[in-house]
């Protein structure tokens, strides 16, 4: 969502915070290696499964499954949308950054 900062800590927590209604949300690290994989993946949940199972060495069904729960967690609080924005000066309408 465009009204979101988002940005990591020292100790690699996410923090994510709303410009209304002002909110802060504080996410493990792992969410953080979640969030960064779905960005690098340009919110694409299958093959960032793919990738975390491969770097964490799990199943990629089970990554999936954890990453399907929080993503729906961030849809809840209103963090995330499934669909990409259609304004042209959002952006997330940008074309995506390449991988890290």
């Amino acid at each position: 969502m465009p009204s979101i900062r988002v940005r990591v800590d020292a100790e690699g927590h996410l923090h994510m915070v709303t410009a209304r209604p002002d909110r802060h949300f504080r996410c493990s690290p792992v969410c953080t290696a979640m969030w960064m994989a779905l960005r690098n993946k340009d919110g694409d949940v299958s093959a960032a499964a793919r990738r975390l199972a491969a770097l964490w060495g799990s199943d990629v069904e089970n990554t999936r499954a954890d990453l399907d729960i929080w993503i729906g967690e961030l849809r809840d609080a209103g963090l995330v949308r499934d669909e990409p924005c259609a304004s042209a000066s959002c952006p997330c309408s940008v074309p995506a950054r390449p991988p890290l």
